[in-house]
């Protein structure tokens, strides 16, 4: 999938903008604090309704205007489906609209577009919270797997109810319904994303042998939230049940696949506490390369790359590398910098350059 137009009004320093980006690798360049990143956030607001910035909700509308709009026409491959996706948020909600009909749930807008994002916060993924790793993979499944999406809010519900229900005197009766749909659909959560992991751990080991060679072979390991994965339904329900008493304590549900995790374990660094912040950059960095890849394996299609001021965030050496394996593949692909890095010229892929100045962006020869 593409991009073929991308435009911005009322966001953060925008007034009003437009591109047309090209299939292959577009760069953005100029000052830091012109806009570049602002052009990745929007990418990255259509296809999931965040900012990888963080912050405010309302801080993405630009000052003293009601609401921004946020607006693409998307290529989807293979048969090359033209769809028009508008996104606008005012200080009170979101509304979304797929060419020019409104939707009502912003889900069914981000199944159009998925978007492979790598910036400077991306090093959360191995030094952060579980709920990072979490979301990586879920992320994967909102995209390829159709049943996730169900399983996951009938999951969700079934946690609320368990939740508002230990906060509540003798409710052990009350319990086992909530609890049998919790096991049932954080069994199958739990499938699902051992499955994932499972599919990833190929591209993965590619990748790490072409970013990170000095630190070995590398082996994915799926925590399941408190109860032996293997056990599935019955483990589950096992585990809640035994620790029904200490969750009323806790006022919340402390085990299931809420709880979940997952971590990577290096031939030559065996925990993740031993990487370096150099390290750690390189390994997210394949983590989010090899899930576009298998991404596309499985959709027959790649999801766009954003790449936020890739040249600081990578030395000279492995800028090249990942350079070189953008062009070497069939997606389209954004970075900004603050001056153009030199591109692969041996490349046949197709590439674009756009100078960001003070919320203007235009088009460059190269």
């Amino acid at each position: 999938m593409r991009l073929a137009s991308l435009s911005l009004e009322d966001l953060r320093v925008f007034r009003e903008a437009r591109l047309e980006p090209g299939t292959g690798i577009n760069v953005l360049v100029g000052d830091n604090g012109t806009g570049k990143t602002t052009v990745l956030e929007a990418i990255q607001l259509l296809s999931s309704g965040r900012s990888f910035r963080g912050g405010v909700r309302d801080a993405l509308i630009r000052r003293g205007q009601p609401e921004l709009r946020v607006y693409s026409e998307i290529v989807a491959e293979p048969m090359e489906r033209r769809v028009g996706m508008g996104l606008s948020r005012s200080l009170r909600a979101w509304s979304a609209r797929i060419d020019g009909q409104a939707v009502e749930a912003l889900t069914r807008l981000f199944q159009e577009l998925a978007v492979v994002c790598f910036e400077p916060g991306s090093h959360a993924l191995i030094s952060g919270g579980s709920e990072h790793r979490r979301r990586f993979i879920d992320w994967a499944l909102f995209h390829v797997e159709p049943d996730f999406l169900s399983i996951w809010r009938r999951y969700q519900r079934a946690l609320r109810q368990r939740n508002a229900l230990l906060k509540q005197p003798m409710v052990s009766a009350n319990l086992d319904p909530w609890e049998h749909e919790l096991a049932l659909h954080g069994a199958a959560l739990t499938r699902l994303r051992e499955a994932w992991l499972a599919r990833l751990q190929p591209g993965l080991s590619a990748m790490v042998a072409r970013f990170a060679p000095g630190l070995g072979a590398v082996t994915p390991k799926y925590s399941s939230g408190g109860s032996p994965a293997s056990d599935g339904e019955t483990g589950l329900l096992a585990a809640l049940w035994q620790a029904r008493g200490r969750d009323q304590a806790l006022g919340h549900t402390s085990v299931g696949p809420h709880r979940a995790d997952w971590s990577l374990a290096f031939e030559a660094a065996p925990v993740r506490e031993m990487l370096s912040r150099g390290q750690e950059k390189l390994v997210v960095l394949s983590c989010l390369l090899a899930q576009a890849q298998a991404f596309a394996e499985v959709r027959g299609q790649w999801p766009v790359l954003v790449l936020d001021d890739l040249p600081s965030e990578l030395d000279r050496g492995h800028l090249a590398h990942t350079l070189e394996w953008l062009a070497s593949v069939p997606a389209q692909s954004f970075i900004t910098a603050t001056a153009a890095p030199e591109l692969p010229h041996a490349s046949c892929r197709p590439m674009r350059m756009f100078h960001v100045e003070q919320g203007r962006v235009a088009a460059l020869l190269y």
